[in-house]
C-alpha cells in the first residue's frame, strides 16, 4: 500500500482479498478505492449475495459526502463476471449495494 500511495492515478482496483478498511486506514483519502467483492459470490444463495455485498460496504466504512474531497469507494467485483453468473444474482447485487449504499448515506450526519 504505500507504493501504491505515490501513483499518479485517482482510483486504486482491489481485489477481494484486499481488506478495504486496512487499505483505507493506510491510503487515507489519497486515492479512491474500487472492487472487491469476489465475483463467486453470485453463485451462492440470494441472501449469501446481499450479506457479502453489505460486508465489503460496511467493510469500506463511512462513505464520503459534501464538499472537497474524501475517502470514496467504487463497489465493483473483484475480478470480472463470468459468463455462466446467473442474471438474478446480479439483480440481486445491484439492489443490496443501492439500498445498503443509501442507508449508510442517511445514517451520516
Amino acid at each position: 500500500m504505500p507504493e501504491m500511495q505515490t501513483l499518479d492515478c485517482n482510483v486504486l482496483g482491489m481485489d477481494w482479498t484486499v481488506n478495504l478498511a486496512k487499505a483505507r486506514a493506510q491510503l487515507g483519502a489519497t486515492h479512491a478505492l474500487q472492487g472487491n467483492l469476489d465475483p463467486n459470490v453470485l453463485f451462492a444463495s440470494p441472501e449469501q449475495v446481499v450479506e457479502q455485498a453489505k460486508a465489503v460496504l460496511d467493510s469500506f466504512g463511512t462513505p464520503h459526502q459534501g464538499e472537497g474531497k474524501g475517502p470514496t469507494h467504487i463497489f465493483n467485483l473483484g475480478h470480472g463476471i463470468s459468463q455462466f453468473t446467473p442474471p438474478e444474482s446480479v439483480a440481486v447485487l445491484v439492489e443490496a449495494v443501492h439500498g445498503h449504499s443509501q442507508a449508510m448515506r442517511q445514517a451520516t450526519p
